[in-house]
Order: C-alpha cells, then sequence, then structure tokens
C-alpha cells in the first residue's frame, strides 16, 4: 500500500514504515503530524483525486529537524570584476510514516 502526497510545494510516493525529508513544518520532535493533501492511494486498488481524494489522510511522526548541506552559489559577469559567493542550507523536517487512512 502506498499513496503519493503533497507538501512544501514538492509531492511524495510514501508507504508505511518509510522516512522522508519534507519543507521545514515546524513541529516538535515525537509530535504526530497529520497530511490530508492526498493525491494518490492504492491498496490493490487504484484511488486517484481530483485533486484529493476525499477522506484520505496520512499521518506520521516527526523523528528530527535540521538543516541539509551548504550549496554555494557564485555569481559571476567576466570583464567587470564582479563576482558575488553566497550560501544556503535548506531546514527540513525527517518524518516517519505511520499509517496511511485511506
Amino acid at each position: 500500500m502506498y499513496a503519493i502526497i503533497a507538501t512544501g510545494g514538492k509531492q511524495y510516493k510514501v508507504a508505511e514504515g518509510d522516512s522522508l525529508r519534507v519543507e521545514k513544518l515546524g513541529a516538535a520532535e515525537g509530535e504526530s503530524v497529520t497530511f490530508d493533501q492526498v493525491l494518490v492511494v492504492n491498496d490493490g486498488t487504484m484511488k486517484i483525486g481530483a485533486p484529493y481524494v476525499e477522506g484520505a489522510t496520512v499521518t506520521a511522526t516527526v523523528e528530527k529537524e535540521g538543516r541539509s548541506k551548504k550549496v554555494i552559489v557564485y555569481k559571476y559577469k567576466r570583464k567587470t570584476g564582479y563576482h558575488k559567493k553566497n550560501g544556503h542550507r535548506q531546514s527540513y523536517t525527517q518524518v516517519k510514516i505511520e499509517k496511511i487512512n485511506a
């Protein structure tokens, strides 16, 4: 059984027991989170939402919050002496999928 959920502007294919990183949710460690934007549920038969499957939710537990590795952004324009170095670390929340309620 799997589901496709939408959170943080992205879509994720999840199954029970999966652990994944999503955009920061602002929930404390050990807290339970419910995703209600379920696009597809497959439990032997495919249920496709328009846009979401009615009454379907995915329950997850927050494992940890953190920040990803630094990505270096370097801008450069030739012949003008212009260059700019910048770094970015994206915040994330790691969740473990507990139950798919369809």
